[in-house]
């Protein structure tokens, strides 16, 4: 059976692998084209690095909706399947309808919660216990196609590149496991209930934003949810600083929200609008990340100061 991949972060480099190793041809994988990093170098996808190992041919068209020429390249392969994973764009009809078993995705959610573009950084930042993968038919809605299989994951007290990486990896297992059952015809596909679906909207820089107004436990878990990206920051004075690691204290504001206060060795607490929320990793702009120790040895932080949503 032949199977066209597309998908482009680290969290579906398992599911190529698992693809791969189950033994199914796999004449192409479709990734975003390449983006320029720190310092202008150019760096490929990591699905696309995947590729590069095995040999596999490459596509990446810049988009795929109204591209004929990728169409057409879908044609001459002429897959029995397409799988995908995080690719990045919204799939047409004329993809859709081409492989004889569908497109399938491998998605990071207990569907029909949570559709849409961030739902692994939305279950963190919820401050969910669960989550899950749904591996489901893909058509032309968002995220809205029948379900095939689905398995839940504990995500308690982890950070986006845990659970990342931890539904990456169970998502390859329940992929590996389902296709299967759809190439032998027992798959068995459930429509979603709409009327139990949310959305799990695009994450932008501004989400990451904040002067401690908020309680503390809705920080600390946006703390976790925005490791990665954009990070969860504030200005102290006229510098950004980007808190990475923080821990809820049982103990009570005693002042504005934004203030510091309870500085220790190794961590400093910040009153939120009911509790205290200890920082105990962070950075600097212009310097590099580090403990909260390292970063009282080289800034002279008060008791009083106070963080604040601009300069």
């Amino acid at each position: 059976m032949k199977i066209v991949f597309m998908g482009t972060p680290e969290f579906a480099v398992p599911s190529l692998e698992a693809i791969i190793k189950a033994g199914y041809e796999v004449p192409a994988v479709v990734t975003q084209p390449d983006r320029r990093g720190n310092r202008g170098k150019v760096i490929p996808s990591p699905v696309k690095a995947k590729a590069m190992e095995y040999g596999i041919d490459i596509l990446q068209p810049e988009r795929i909706r109204g591209n004929e020429e990728f169409l057409n390249e879908m044609k001459t392969i002429s897959p029995d399947m397409i799988v995908v994973a995080a690719f990045g764009q919204i799939l047409p009809k004329s993809v859709l309808d081409l492989p004889r078993l569908g497109c399938i995705n491998v998605h990071g959610s207990l569907l029909p919660k949570l559709r849409g573009a961030a739902p692994m950084q939305q279950a963190v930042a919820m401050g969910l216990d669960t989550t899950g993968v749904t591996i489901m038919r893909m058509d032309v809605g968002l995220d809205t196609g029948d379900m095939i299989s689905r398995t839940e994951i504990d995500i308690r007290g982890l950070d986006i590149t845990e659970v990342s990486s931890l539904l990456s990896c169970e998502g390859a297992k329940l992929l590996a496991d389902t296709i299967p059952s759809i190439e032998d015809g027992s798959a068995e596909y459930v429509p979603q209930c709409d009327d139990d679906s949310s959305y799990a909207k695009p994450i932008n820089k501004a989400d990451g934003l904040t002067d401690f107004n908020e309680p503390a436990d809705v920080i600390e878990c946006r703390i976790r949810a925005y490791k990665e990206w954009p990070v969860v920051h504030s200005f102290l004075g006229d510098r950004q600083v980007k808190i990475y690691a923080a821990e809820i204290t049982d103990e009570q504001s005693d002042g504005e929200p934004g203030t510091v206060t309870d500085i220790e060795k190794n961590s400093f607490s910040v009153n939120c609008c009911d509790r205290k929320l200890r920082i105990t990793e962070l950075q600097l702009q212009g310097k590099k990340r580090m403990g909260a120790g390292d970063f009282m040895r080289g800034y002279r932080l008060s008791c009083g100061d106070r963080f604040k949503r601009e300069v």
